[in-house]
């Protein structure tokens, strides 16, 4: 057993790809070692924003020697009319390294056995550069030099040690060797790796921690090790703080926290100005009391040692006052104005070019969102709100808070109405339009804020589906599917089944830019994110096809809820069962439709009677309100009546009229299969 490590030294990567590109690395090299059979005992990660790192540890010294067996062409092929032996015998014995005569017979084939010895450790290794590190990809990239090769940053060195020898290989000009470098600032030399087994240790000595988790658990040591000193509330483990920790743990190799301060004063403006200017333009952590009131100090974090700690403190306290300099300034001049002078500058605000200004955008939301409300049944009051905030949500556009402080658009709006004189629904809807934020973010929670925050997406989705820009593939410069996202996280979380259809169909012919095939397209993107969410889920892929099929109302709270009935009772023992029965009742059914009621006269033996009385009073109407679990289970009970039906009838009879309406009884059956989406492409286990 021998241990390994191999380093890429790099340019400074921005903090977000880091832990990421580790993660990337790691799978890389686990897939290469898996390919070139070597063993190992365990694979570590490490990263700093200068290195991307690997220690394989409990390496065999060599791949696994094994035996494989190939399949040739089959017997009565391998040789001709004269007993000799064929074009393809020899070709394949050819290939395989071998002669016809050591081929073997076996199941009627000719067999060849190849043993494939094993390959030391070193020269798989001296692989890994071609096979691993030029292969890795990334979101962003960049060339040097005179070279056409693209990488997430300039490589500066490698380090390649088989325990203490080193690997070569080279990736452009760089070759691998035993050199590393420390800390940017605190070790200016070039540091010799003596072995595999002292790479950490090694680094640690010139000032990096390179493994990423024990940097970042010290960092939440120094930082909570402060708050708790000066008595502070800080809370480390909030959604924001997690991602603000992240990313300081990415741009730093040596951490060092200290605290800041900044004068009481500017605690007179709004909360999320401060925690905004401080954690996302500064990358600081708020601190607050008891009571949960922020306080005028902050936490930060330096890639550095403690020399000269005061220093630092006082040159970030200085940043961080300009910028709430700059807020308390625009906070006064905003208040200035009224809602009517900002929604003056709206009007001439570029919503896109090709689309027209913000404030059509609005007043195409404005009606959208009055016929959804009726959809929904918003009561009158709910109905002015809506109404009112439609007509000004988008006015902190034009203030120079958000000018400035582009992250705080709705939160700054609703802050504003209320100063302003509206009311309190109408300023949450200004800020919950713009919700979700992201893939996990929280929906809005106001009936008001909800119907806003559909309407706006639609309107964008729509819009920009009508002028042919759609998104495809990995582009979506206009964040259309995280729009149809979260109109249909919104949907599912106030369980509101509306037709779309109908609501679109209403707002094409409002806006004659747009056309019935537009709305099909609009619809089926929005059947996509049902899907996404529901793989993202873990649901099998069949079921997921089979639950989004026959969308035809837009009803997505539903086609969403049947998905997982679905994918629920794929686990029941006779699910294979009940989806056999129902699906050759819905073949059938396609196969010949006949739109006629069931004539009770026609029906000719027990058993077609039996399902007849099994599903006469069984309707879609009735069954749908109640949901898809209710539409299951009632189609679950029809497993036995119709395995009995098809066993002593005969579908097609020769009379016509009793053969028509045979096909009229599956055909009203297959009305309610058709409620649980297309249920042949569930793949019977």
């Amino acid at each position: 057993m021998a241990d390994y490590i191999l380093e890429i030294g790099l340019e400074e990567m921005p903090a977000h790809l880091v832990t990421s590109s580790e993660k990337q690395l790691v799978k890389r090299v686990k897939d290469f070692l898996d390919e070139h059979r070597l063993a190992v005992q365990e694979i570590k990660p490490f990263s700093t924003p200068r290195r991307l790192a690997v220690s394989l540890e409990g390496l065999a010294d060599g791949s696994e020697s094994i035996s494989e067996e190939k399949r040739g062409p089959a017997v009565d092929r391998a040789k001709d009319d004269e007993g000799n032996w064929s074009k393809a015998a020899q070709g394949f014995a050819r290939g395989q390294g071998t002669t016809p005569e050591e081929l073997t017979e076996k199941d009627g084939y000719l067999w060849a056995k190849k043993e494939i010895a094993g390959v030391p450790a070193k020269e798989i290794l001296a692989l890994i550069g071609k096979e691993v590190v030029e292969q890795m990809t990334f979101t962003t990239y960049m060339k040097w030099g005179n070279h056409s090769f693209h990488y997430i940053r300039p490589i500066r060195w490698i380090v390649s040690l088989l325990d203490n020898e080193v690997v070569p290989f080279s990736v452009l000009d760089v070759e691998a060797g035993n050199t590393t470098r420390g800390h940017r600032f605190l070790s200016t030399d070039d540091i010799k790796v003596a072995s595999a087994q002292d790479y950490e240790s090694a680094l640690e000595a010139a000032f990096v921690m390179v493994n990423a988790d024990k940097r970042k658990q010290t960092i939440e040591d120094q930082l909570n090790a402060i708050a708790k000193k000066n008595n502070w509330q800080l809370d480390l483990k909030s959604e924001l703080a997690v991602d603000l920790l992240e990313e300081v743990n990415n741009i730093v190799e040596w951490p060092t926290a200290f605290a800041g301060n900044f004068d009481e004063k500017y605690l007179a403006l709004p909360k999320e100005v401060l925690i905004t200017s401080m954690r996302d333009h500064q990358r600081f952590f708020f601190v607050t009391n008891e009571a949960g009131d922020l306080l005028p100090h902050f936490l930060s974090v330096r890639n550095g040692n403690d020399e000269h700690l005061e220093n630092v403190a006082r040159g970030n306290e200085k940043v961080l006052v300009a910028r709430l300099e700059d807020a308390a300034f625009f906070y006064k001049e905003d208040q200035q104005k009224t809602i009517a002078d900002y929604m003056e500058r709206v009007q001439k605000l570029v919503f896109h070019e090709k689309i027209g200004t913000v404030y059509e955008h609005m007043e195409r939301v404005s009606g959208l969102s009055a016929q959804m409300a009726d959809a929904l049944n918003l009561d009158a009051q709910e109905k002015a709100d809506l109404k009112r905030a439609a007509s000004i949500y988008k006015f902190d556009l034009m203030t120079g808070m958000v000018g400035e402080f582009d992250e705080l658009q709705g939160v700054m709006g609703e802050h504003y109405a209320k100063m302003m004189g509206e009311n309190d629904a109408v300023a949450k809807a200004i800020y919950e339009h713009y919700l979700p934020t992201s893939a996990e973010g929280e929906v809005a929670q106001t009936k008001v804020g909800a119907v806003l925050a559909m309407a706006d997406k639609f309107d964008s989705i729509v819009t920009f589906f009508a002028h042919d820009m759609i998104p495809s593939g990995a582009n979506d410069p206009y964040g259309l599917r995280r729009a149809a996202a979260g109109v249909v996280k919104t949907l599912e979380a106030h369980d509101w089944h509306v037709n779309l259809l109908d609501i679109l169909t209403a707002f094409k012919q409002a806006n004659g830019e747009v056309t019935d095939a537009n709305l099909n397209m609009v619809l089926s993107f929005l059947t996509d994110r049902v899907r996404k969410q529901a793989l993202d889920a873990g649901i099998r892929k069949d079921i997921v096809t089979a639950g989004t099929a026959n969308v035809i109302i837009g009803d997505y709270v539903y086609v969403a809820d049947r998905t997982k009935v679905l994918a629920k009772h794929s686990e029941d023992e006779d699910f294979r069962d009940v989806m056999e029965a129902l699906s050759r009742v819905a073949r059938l059914a396609k196969k010949e439709p006949v739109q006629a009621p069931v004539d009770p006269a026609l029906l000719a033996n027990d058993q077609e009677k039996a399902l007849y009385e099994a599903t006469k009073d069984m309707s879609v109407d009735a069954l749908k309100p109640e949901g898809a679990e209710a539409i299951y289970q009632a189609l679950a009970k029809l497993q036995a009546p119709i395995a009995a039906y098809f066993d002593h009838t005969m579908v097609n009879d020769d009379d016509e009229a009793v053969k028509n309406n045979r096909y009229a009884q599956l055909g009203a059956i297959n009305t309610m299969i058709d409620a649980l989406g297309d249920i042949e492409e569930i793949v019977i286990k």
